[in-house]
């Protein structure tokens, strides 16, 4: 058994980390709040210019066809934005994302495509180097605030390749908030975008909208709108999902602290408590020989 001067020191020690897994919890919660707000403030937006653009899919466009409604014939090609944080500590967020970006990157390397890749995040980022996939773009310290002119760049550059027909669809790999106590990892379509997408039905009779000045300038506008506007509402998702996971993995490190404290507590008082029991059998065993 451990002398008492260092079960002390372990009961010192697994305080100290409890008082930093308390206060991470506490930072954790009031980012989350902040991280949900501008979430949930992103999903109205976003939702409307998505059902707008997929009905744009369906209607009959003579003069002008954007190359993100075009649907390829042949998918050779694959773009992926994967989203990921910069930070660790939010338990199992990060690895269910990769794990799941994996798996479709094994599926498309055994159907001969070629994957060109997009990281946003420290941690998707430093382990998807270490793989043999192509990054063309990576985007690091987002911080808590996102920024849509950072986010931008990074992304163009898939937008780019698919419009000069290097990539034939373009997917997203993000954690989706549910509630606090569950985040889906998901991967979803980007681009081309059709309107079975979002849902939208094509109607049977012969339809368009009116542009105006032109139906070039509106549509590239528009579409240019989407892109931007669905991958500001993923990393948006992916921010207050990690300040979730963290929350929740911070406040069950705090409660393994004080198990292990308690713990620690019971065997530090039998610890004490035998020594004093070796003491006082001394003691009546010399008085007794005297």
């Amino acid at each position: 058994m451990a002398s008492g001067k260092e079960i002390r020191s372990k009961i010192k020690s697994v305080e100290s980390t409890r008082k930093i897994t308390k206060a991470m919890e506490m930072v954790a919660a009031s980012k989350m709040r902040k991280a949900q707000d501008k979430m949930r403030a992103a999903r109205p937006y976003g939702e409307k210019i998505r059902r707008v653009a997929g009905n744009l899919s369906h209607a009959l466009v003579k003069t002008y066809t954007h190359p993100f409604l075009e649907k390829r014939a042949e998918i050779r090609g694959v773009g992926l934005i994967t989203i990921t944080s910069d930070k660790g500590l939010c338990g199992g967020l990060n690895t269910n994302i990769l794990r799941l970006v994996l798996n479709r990157m094994r599926e498309w390397d055994m159907e001969g495509k070629k994957l060109r890749l997009t990281a946003i995040g420290n941690k998707g980022f430093s382990f998807l180097s270490r793989s043999s996939v192509d990054i063309m773009s990576h985007l690091v310290g987002l911080g808590d605030h996102p920024s849509l002119e950072r986010l931008i760049g990074p992304a163009k550059v898939q937008f780019d390749a698919y419009i000069k027909g290097e990539t034939d669809v373009v997917y997203m790999a993000y954690t989706r908030f549910i509630n606090t106590m569950k985040q889906e990892a998901v991967i979803e379509q980007l681009l081309p975008l059709h309107g079975d997408l979002v849902g939208n039905k094509a109607r049977d009779d012969d339809w368009d909208y009116i542009y105006e000045p032109d139906p070039k300038a509106v549509i590239d506008t528009l579409l240019l709108r989407y892109v931007e506007a669905m991958l500001y509402q993923a990393v948006a998702e992916n921010m207050a999902s990690e300040q979730s996971a963290r929350m929740v993995a911070m406040k069950s490190a705090s409660d393994n602290a004080k198990n292990v404290i308690d713990e620690l507590k019971l065997v530090y008082n039998k610890a004490r408590q035998a020594a004093i029991t070796k003491e006082i059998t001394e003691i009546v065993g010399g008085a007794a020989a005297v």
